[in-house]
């Protein structure tokens, strides 16, 4: 099978590209590199199954050429971070939106599967947990930026099930909830490189609110191999909503408490008003914790990292030199 990749030298394409590389496949990434890295696709240029253009999604004629060329797409690229939602709503709402019309249009034209990365932001502040993709969102209102990501998500997952529903197009929704791993920057807000990074040189852990707020972080690997199972299982997964992930819950006060702990760092921790990272107003997510029994009644979906083994994998991978 020949893949396209959006968003194909982020953190959770590069994984996915490795990973059908590894099995046999040929992929094509395309990428404006504006969050991704060519770092992350480096080690597969000489590849001869291995393609990449440096081009945004946005270029209507180059994307509908590479999907002429392939089997399927998984549609990774997105504007991610909590950081850079924040700061560039703007960006973030085109980006997003954008994007994914280019993808369902050209892949409709050829009816080739699309695999749509979604999030668990689009669950919003609901308190009904664990979440399960037929419960309800409730999202904030728009004078708060944040809330502008959860909604451009929840619009590209519309649009996904509108292209299934009217033109029988194959696509999957993945909704993926807080996936670390290598490779993973924190420069647009994610908390475990940050963490990682600080607590190797020794500084402060930055934790934003009372450190209360509850997450659970899956693996990439465990996340990339849901998501090619979820292409593979073919007409049992079109049209279907499905949350990946892991369900082991924690603070994000004790995630940076076992940081420190398991890089025997001597960092202390500080509390972060909210309003002094993100400005004011800013709304979090109390806990977001995944029901995955659709994956697992799907495609057998459990995870098999848990929290210290990706937590050791991570500082791991930067103590040898990987980019933070």
């Amino acid at each position: 099978m020949d893949y396209l990749i959006t968003g194909g030298a982020g953190f959770i394409g590069s994984h996915l590209t490795e990973a059908l590389l590894a099995r046999g496949d040929g992929v094509v990434v395309l990428d404006d590199l504006s969050t991704g890295s060519i770092r992350n696709i480096e080690p597969f240029r000489d590849n001869p199954r291995f393609n990449y253009q440096i081009d945004t999604v946005e270029n209507r004629s180059l994307v509908a050429e590479l999907v002429d060329r392939v089997d399927a797409v998984f549609h990774l690229a997105a504007a991610v971070g909590v950081r850079l939602v924040v700061e560039n709503p703007v960006r973030t709402l085109e980006t997003n939106l954008r994007t994914t019309e280019v993808v369902l249009e050209m892949a409709n034209k050829k009816q080739r599967p699309v695999l749509l990365a979604s999030t668990s932001e689009v669950y919003g502040k609901s308190t009904k947990v664990p979440f399960h993709e037929d419960d309800p969102s409730a999202i904030g209102p728009p004078t708060l930026s944040r809330w502008g990501y959860a909604c451009s998500k929840l619009m590209d997952e519309f649009l996904g099930q509108a292209y299934w529903h009217e033109y029988g197009l194959p696509v999957i929704v993945v909704r993926y909830f807080n996936t670390v791993g290598p490779r993973q920057t924190g420069r647009y807000g994610m908390v475990l490189p940050t963490f990682v990074r600080q607590a190797l040189a020794n500084q402060p852990l930055t934790v934003h609110g009372d450190g209360a707020q509850t997450r659970s972080f899956g693996y990439v690997g465990d996340v990339v191999r849901g998501s090619m199972a979820l292409m593979d299982a073919g007409e049992r997964a079109h049209g279907a909503i499905v949350n990946l992930g892991n369900e082991e819950e924690i603070s994000i006060r004790a995630l940076a408490e076992r940081v420190v702990a398991r890089a025997e760092s001597r960092s202390e921790i500080v509390l972060i008003p909210y309003d002094q990272a993100y400005g004011a107003g800013f709304e979090d997510m109390q806990r977001r914790v995944p029901d995955l029994s659709r994956a697992e009644a799907l495609v057998g979906y459990a995870p098999q990292v848990g929290l210290d083994a990706i937590i050791d994998h991570v500082i791991a991978h930067y103590r040898t030199g990987g980019q933070l």
